[in-house]
């Protein structure tokens, strides 16, 4: 499989390839990439392409109604979901993004979610850790390089500014762990709004709770029936062809909802968590949390029995609220066009956990080591000392200073961090076990930059050290769920120079304060550092905001 110019010039809008690469696969040979193949340890091994993809991107403030309700959002290139951007495995990745928003508080930055950044953190994306906040009317530079291979997203990591719109798809194309015909592409999952997320925060989130969500949206786009009964939108809907095989890059990109997704009377065959291969299993419901990524191959093998099929996200009620919980939905359909299914769902419990371990087997198998650093994290809620909601580890919730991040302290060779910054030294070049446990009646999709981790244990009560069964090729992925009233152990090793957050993926709990930083190799990082750009951008934050005076210029994360 083999994306061209045009290809990418339609995908992006916007974008420039440059070099050329015979890299690809077809239907039959999915488990191969040029010279390269599945087997491939891609942690160690990466195809030099010689191709750089350029995109460009622009941030703007709009009016959209993506199912018929009309209310103000943030858009890019003009369309939410935003561009999908492409690579291949290998490619070096070039993103100028663009602030052309108009709100005199709306700073932005972009992050690529899941994407290692090996020695590449100053382009992570993230305001108040690797970068201060670009203004309206300034733009930034990303560069990186294609080392994984799958399916993913970006998006803003400037307060909550995500969930107003400002998210895409991206796709880096390699082997695969089972062979497929054609490519839908990316399939989001999002909860949705009437109000905006700022407005939700505000007025509900930061004083007694997470809000209920009006809505939800398939690739952007939903139905919604109002009070008086009357009903706007349209459905997202896909076409099949009887005997042919796609494969769906399913991307949750929800503020509060775990969904379980599904597609009626079609088997999903997963072939990939988050950016890590495995083992291919069948289900017909799956789970996915928040920032969570599955690639599934469905087989269109149902043409005997209908025509037209629902398309299922269903936000589970153990832990989101939803005032259209079962119609979420898009149609699958055979033939030349779409009509309302008639398809029965298949039966699940409502539940927020993750699919089951021991189905997320890596095919790339590796090992954790014994010896390691271990962090004990303890989440809770409560009120700060202005009455207002926030989450805490260890007792102390996450404020960051917009204007001096840490990659500047560090640059400053300035390693006073404030105690709420909740910044953490590690060992260098050490295995490290974050062991996460909470008493709350909550789930949390804890997401980690910088890494694949390991999952080590995950389950209700209280973690004990027996609770680890294997460190034989564990569940490997970027974001796992924390499940309420229980504990959840991650290992990584701290061998990617940088400042990494670590944080759940809930709107609301990022921006309450659930979260900490790893700061990892540390002699290593200055030398990453292109102080020109990081000092400029700050310099313009700064000019920007004497302007145009926020009330505080720090915040949750």
């Amino acid at each position: 499989m083999k994306f061209g110019r045009a290809y990418y010039l339609a995908t992006a809008g916007l974008g420039i390839a440059s070099g050329t690469t015979q890299c690809g696969n077809t239907p039959s040979t999915r488990s191969t990439w040029c010279d390269y193949s599945i087997d491939t340890d891609y942690y160690s091994v990466v195809p030099d392409t010689g191709v750089t993809r350029e995109y460009y991107l622009q941030i703007t403030n709009a009016e959209i109604a993506p199912d018929g309700y009309s209310r103000p959002a943030m858009l890019i290139n003009g369309s939410m979901p935003g561009p999908t951007l492409m690579a291949d495995w290998g490619d070096t990745v070039v993103v100028h993004v663009a602030n052309n928003l108009t709100s005199s508080t709306n700073g932005t930055s972009i992050h690529f979610h899941g994407i290692r950044q090996n020695y590449t953190n100053p382009n992570d994306g993230v305001v108040s850790v690797t970068q201060c906040p670009t203004p309206p009317g300034d733009s930034m530079t990303y560069k990186w390089r294609a080392t994984q291979y799958g399916s993913t997203w970006y998006h803003s990591h400037f307060g909550i500014q995500t969930w107003e719109g400002v998210f895409g798809g991206l796709v880096i194309n390699g082997p695969a762990t089972a062979n497929y015909d054609e490519d839908k592409g990316i399939i989001f999952l999002s909860d949705w709004s009437h109000q905006t997320a700022n407005q939700l925060f505000v007025s509900t989130a930061e004083v007694t709770g997470p809000p209920t969500m009006d809505n939800g949206l398939i690739n952007g786009t939903n139905t919604y029936t109002s009070s008086s009964n009357v009903t706007t939108g349209s459905r997202f809907n896909t076409s099949f062809t009887a005997g042919t095989s796609y494969r769906l890059r399913i991307v949750n990109t929800a503020i509060d909802s775990l969904f379980k997704f599904s597609i009626d009377n079609h088997t999903l065959t997963v072939i990939a968590n988050d950016l890590v291969p495995i083992k291919p299993y069948e289900t017909t419901v799956l789970s996915i949390g928040i920032a969570q990524r599955y690639d599934v191959i469905v087989k269109a093998d149902q043409s005997s029995v209908a025509s037209n099929f629902w398309m299922r996200a269903i936000p589970q009620l153990s832990c989101s609220s939803n005032n259209n919980t079962d119609n979420i939905k898009g149609i699958v359909y055979y033939g030349d066009s779409p009509s309302t299914p008639t398809t029965t769902g298949y039966s699940y419990t409502d539940n927020c956990n993750d699919e089951d371990a021991s189905d997320l087997v890596p095919y790339l198998s590796t090992t954790v080591s014994s010896a390691h650093y271990n962090t004990l994290q303890n989440v809770s809620v409560g009120y700060n000392s202005d009455n207002l909601f926030r989450w805490y580890l260890n007792n102390s919730t996450m404020i960051v200073e917009r204007n001096n991040p840490t990659l500047l302290q560090v640059y400053n060779n300035d390693t006073s961090f404030s105690s709420n910054s909740n910044v953490f030294m590690l060992p260098e070049n050490q295995w490290t076990y974050v062991v996460i446990e909470t008493s709350e009646n909550v789930s949390h999709p804890i997401h980690l930059h910088g890494h694949d981790f390991h999952i080590l244990a995950q389950g209700n009560g209280t973690y004990d050290s027996s609770d680890i069964s294997s460190l034989t090729n564990p569940p490997r992925r970027d974001t796992a769920m924390l499940p309420a009233t229980g504990y959840l152990v991650v290992a990584f090793q701290s061998n990617n120079p940088g400042a990494w957050l670590m944080h759940c993926h809930i709107g609301w709990h990022i921006s309450e304060g659930l979260a900490l930083q790893f700061v990892e190799q540390y002699s290593e990082i200055d030398s990453l550092i292109d102080y020109s750009t990081l000092n400029s951008t700050c310099s313009a934050w700064n000019a920007y905001e004497a302007q145009n005076p926020e009330s505080d210029n720090t915040s949750g994360i």
